[in-house]
């Protein structure tokens, strides 16, 4: 049980990171977005970790990673509104929010826990 709430944290912690950075439309131009960002993350409800920093690299507006313990998905639009998934089956946990130039923030959900992003570009 105590792997499974700590798999919840980093999951819910990479989602909200992802949440950030996704694959978008080939249309949109979502290239202002492309780069390092610092993601985060604070638990308001559940007994999840809080105030968590993970780093996150947006590419042409997909989601990349450089910790590979989580499967992390998702998109963000050339407006910068982004949807984000991280992990898998039942250790899962997703995102919404919003991007701007350098900054950005949303909330994320994630089993028992939920609470609110913040990213800044680096």
């Amino acid at each position: 049980m105590a792997r499974e709430f700590s798999f919840a944290r980093r999951a819910a912690r990479l989602l909200v990171i992802a949440l950030l950075f996704g694959a978008t439309p080939a249309a949109a131009d979502t290239s202002s977005f492309d780069g390092s960002w610092s993601v985060r993350i604070v638990t308001q409800h559940g007994t999840c970790d809080s105030g968590a920093s993970l780093p996150i690299r947006v590419d042409n507006g997909s989601i990349a990673s450089d910790l590979s313990v989580v499967k992390v998905s998702g998109q963000v639009t050339a407006s910068g509104t982004l949807n984000v998934r991280v992990g898998e089956g039942l250790k899962r946990a997703s995102g919404i929010g919003h991007l701007s130039d350098t900054t950005g923030s949303g909330t994320w959900r994630g089993g028992p826990c939920s609470g609110i992003w913040t990213a800044q570009k680096n």
